[in-house]
């Protein structure tokens, strides 16, 4: 699968030949983040920190509450690699640092190993000095301490003459099950297929920022189809994860869907089909991917209006349930609520909701019965939920906050601000 590149100078998103010459300069790269995270990961690498000239640390960090992202470029010592992973970097790229000695002090699954080359060769220092290594052997050496390696073919960078696909077998045969990602020359879908289908990814940056490759025609490289009209089927979920329904895709679908990052599809009846144009029921494209037998899609989406389906329900399936039903309902309320609904009360007392979160938490700690718990938890849940719509939160902004949280490395004391009774 596709790896989308933003390299950064001077705050900026270039793209370098041969790691040396400067070809283009695409200028802030948040929006190209917004794009890319359509793909899945994306490879943040901060030029400037890796020549030791510069930093682009604060617009990684923005680029990290925009995306999932992998991290690499100046990260030569522990404490930046743990910066990185608690600044929630879904895996950090280590060149020269990538040593025993450092590396197994962090989980090897958010570990990648940068193994940067000319001819099979690693070279360090900026690509300028040759170190006699071949990959295969550092691939042999990094293996237990890593989960996957970064193979740039240097040669290659940047000059979109296309990946040297026999050299990447023989790699992807000797890292011996590691994640492999090439990066090189990669300049069509053809070769990401079928590195795909070699049990690589491929990091592509000058074939996108230089309109070679589309960034949709990259993501569908590895898809097939059993269907005669060459279709494929898209399972369409929320930002929470639940099912919405079964849609299609085509080619043509899949470009508008990227480019204009909202629900297209292709309808087995009426051909192209942009959802909600009509009903207003439209979705936000949130991220693109493929299942493990590259033969069908997912398409992450927002969804507005009643729902997914034609009825007007949240899903093919009904009503919503749980949290993202009482979402729904305290969206609504804020809108418009029966005369003398609770929560429309609660929405306008700011000291009676702060009361009752503060009534209920305590009753919780209280609790010890498990029926009990379940009720005082659903009364924190509850209240707590009005005021997060009070204050226009969306539940996939706690969402994101706990997935961000589970990716701090660093731990704190957690000790409590207040006393407990035994304390007292």
């Amino acid at each position: 699968m596709i790896i989308p590149s933003i390299d950064l100078m001077n705050g900026h998103a270039v793209q370098l030949v041969g790691g040396k010459k400067l070809k283009i300069d695409a200028g802030d790269p948040r929006p190209i983040a917004r794009k890319f995270r359509l793909a899945g990961e994306i490879a943040c690498i901060d030029l400037d920190a890796a020549m030791s000239q510069g930093s682009n640390e604060s617009i990684i960090k923005d680029l990290l509450g925009m995306a999932r992202c992998r991290v690499g470029g100046g990260i030569r010592s522990e404490e930046t690699a743990r910066m990185w992973l608690d600044a929630g970097a879904s895996k950090i790229i280590l060149g020269t640092a990538a040593v025993p000695e450092l590396l197994r002090k962090f989980p090897k699954g958010r570990l990648m190993a940068a193994l940067d080359a000319v001819d099979g060769e690693i070279v360090v220092e900026g690509w300028k000095k040759k170190t006699g290594v071949r990959i295969e052997e550092r691939l042999s050496e990094l293996a237990p301490y890593v989960g996957g390696f970064l193979i740039t073919m240097v040669e290659r960078e940047g000059r979109l003459g296309g990946a040297n696909l026999e050299y990447a077998k023989k790699l992807i045969d000797a890292a011996r099950g590691s994640e492999i990602t090439i990066a090189g020359g990669v300049s069509s879908p053809a070769e990401i297929a079928e590195l795909d289908a070699l049990g690589a990814d491929a990091q592509v940056g000058m074939a996108l920022y230089a309109n070679k490759m589309s960034l949709a025609a990259a993501i569908a490289a590895p898809l097939k189809s059993d269907r005669a009209d060459g279709l494929w089927p898209t399972v369409v979920v929320s930002e929470h994860g639940d099912a919405l329904g079964l849609a299609y895709s085509s080619a043509e679908s899949l470009e508008q869907a990227v480019e204009s990052q909202s629900g297209v599809y292709h309808s087995r009846k009426r051909g192209l089909w942009k959802k909600g144009e009509t009903s207003g029921a439209t979705q936000e494209l949130l991220s693109v991917d493929l299942d493990c037998d590259r033969d069908a899609l997912r398409f992450v989406v927002r969804q507005a209006g009643a729902g997914f389906c034609h009825k007007d329900t949240h899903s093919c399936w009904g009503d919503a349930h749980g949290l993202v039903s009482l979402t729904q309902v305290l969206k609504e309320r804020m809108l418009q609520a029966p005369e003398g609904s609770y929560t429309k009360r609660l929405f306008g007392d700011a000291k009676l909701l702060n009361a009752k979160i503060l009534e209920e938490a305590g009753e919780l700690t209280e609790a010890t019965e498990l029926a009990e718990i379940v009720h005082e938890i659903a009364d924190v849940v509850y209240f707590s939920m009005v005021k997060m719509t009070k204050h226009g939160i969306d539940l996939s902004q706690i969402e994101a906050e706990l997935d961000r949280r589970a990716l701090v490395l660093t731990r704190r004391p957690g000790d409590a601000k207040i006393k407990t009774k035994d304390e007292e």
